[in-house]
C-alpha cells in the first residue's frame, strides 16, 4: 500500500473537519480505468438515517463511499460533496474503501432495536467493481450471519452478488431479508447508455434467477424510471415479463428524481444522448427534484396493472419497499 496523500491538491484552508479530514487523510490503494481507490477510516458504520419524511427504513450501511458503474441519473452524487468533492464526476472516480468494517458492526448492531429495518447500499452499489478486490460487503455479511431478529435489506445492480448466496442464506435463516437488483431496462443499448459501467441488464437478471434457485428470496427494482426514456408502456411491460420469467419474486418501480448536483452530470449527458429531451427535463425539474404526483400515480398504476397480468404477488413488494434505498427523498442523510 503506498504512502500517497489522498489529495494533494487540495486547498489546505479552510481546515477540513470530519468525514472530509478523514478522507483527506485516506492512503491510495490503487488507479485504474480513470479510477482511484483510497482507504477511508470510518467512526461509524450503521447510519441512523435523518430525514423529515417517514422513511420504512431506519439504518443504513454503505460499505464504500462513491460508486464506479457512473450511471447518469445517480442521486447519491451529492454524497461526496461532504468530503469537501465537488464535482459531480469525481463520485465515480474516487471511491473510498472504508476499514474494519465487522469490527464497527458488530458493535453498532446493539443499536438496532427489534422492527428498524437495515439497508445495505443506500448511496453506493454494495457490489461495485471494487468488491471484487476488497470484499468489505462481503465482511459485513459474514458479521450478520452471526446476528438473529434483524430485518435487512440489500440493494445492488452487480450479478457479483450471486457469489455470496451462501452467506445471504445464511442471514436468512435468522433474519428478515430482501435482495432488491436494480434492473431500469431491459435494452442493453440504453443500459450501457445510461449506467455505463454496470453489469448488463441480462447478467442482472440472471443473477435475480441464480439467487431464488439459492433460496435465497430475490426481487427487481425499476429504480429510477425515465421520463420519455424508459416509461414506455411496452418497455416497463418487458421488464416485467423478463421478471417474471426469470422467478424474480417482486418488481416495482420508483420514478426519477433529480438533485442539483445530479442535474449537472445527467442534463449534459442528455444534450449529447437525448438533445430533444433535454428542455422538458430543465422544466420538469427547474423548481423542484422530484416528478409531479400524477406522473407517479401513473407509473404505480401501469406497474400494479403489469405485476396483476402477470402474476405477482403484493405481499413480497411491500416487505422489500421497506428496506429499499429509491424511498429517500432530498431530506435524507444516508450517505456515512
Amino acid at each position: 500500500m503506498s504512502s500517497l496523500p489522498l489529495l494533494p491538491d487540495l486547498d489546505p484552508k479552510p481546515k477540513l473537519l470530519g468525514i472530509a479530514r478523514m478522507a483527506a487523510e485516506g492512503e491510495s490503494l490503487r488507479e485504474g480505468h480513470n479510477v482511484e481507490y483510497f482507504t477511508l477510516q470510518s467512526r461509524s458504520l450503521l447510519s441512523r438515517v435523518v430525514t423529515r419524511r417517514e422513511l420504512p427504513f431506519t439504518w443504513a450501511i454503505n460499505p464504500y463511499r462513491g460508486c464506479e458503474f457512473a450511471c447518469k441519473y445517480c442521486y447519491a452524487r451529492y454524497t461526496h460533496e461532504f468530503m469537501e468533492l465537488r464535482d459531480g464526476v469525481d463520485f465515480e472516480q474516487k471511491i473510498f474503501v472504508k476499514q474494519h468494517t465487522a469490527d464497527l458492526l458488530r458493535h453498532e448492531l446493539k443499536k438496532v432495536k427489534r422492527g428498524e429495518a437495515i439497508a445495505i447500499g443506500t448511496a453506493t452499489d454494495p457490489y461495485q467493481p471494487a468488491e471484487r478486490r476488497y470484499e468489505v460487503t462481503r465482511t459485513i455479511l459474514e458479521e450478520l450471519t452471526r446476528h438473529a431478529g434483524l430485518e435487512v435489506g440489500i440493494v445492488t445492480k452487480s450479478n457479483l452478488i450471486v457469489r455470496d448466496a451462501g452467506l445471504l442464506r445464511a442471514i436468512a435463516t435468522n433474519n428478515k431479508l430482501f435482495v432488491n437488483v436494480t434492473i431500469t431496462t431491459v435494452n442493453v443499448e440504453l443500459a450501457r447508455k445510461l449506467e455505463p459501467r454496470a453489469p448488463r441488464p441480462d447478467l442482472r437478471m440472471e443473477a435475480v434467477r441464480q439467487l431464488n434457485l439459492a433460496g435465497v428470496d430475490t426481487g427487481v427494482s425499476c429504480a429510477p424510471v425515465l421520463p420519455e426514456i424508459t416509461d414506455r408502456p411496452a418497455d416497463l411491460e418487458a421488464l416485467v415479463r423478463a421478471a417474471r420469467e426469470a422467478g424474480a419474486k417482486y418488481i416495482w418501480a420508483n420514478p426519477l428524481f433529480l438533485k442539483p448536483c445530479s442535474a449537472a452530470v445527467f442534463l449534459p449527458f442528455l444534450e449529447t444522448q437525448f438533445p430533444a429531451l433535454v428542455e422538458s427535463y430543465r422544466a420538469r425539474f427547474r423548481e423542484r427534484a422530484f416528478l409531479p404526483k400524477a406522473y407517479t400515480e401513473r407509473i404505480a398504476q401501469l406497474m400494479a396493472a403489469l405485476r396483476q397480468k402477470y402474476g405477482f404477488s403484493g405481499r413480497h413488494e411491500r416487505a422489500s419497499r421497506r428496506t429499499h434505498p429509491a424511498l429517500a427523498d432530498s431530506q435524507m442523510r444516508m450517505f456515512e
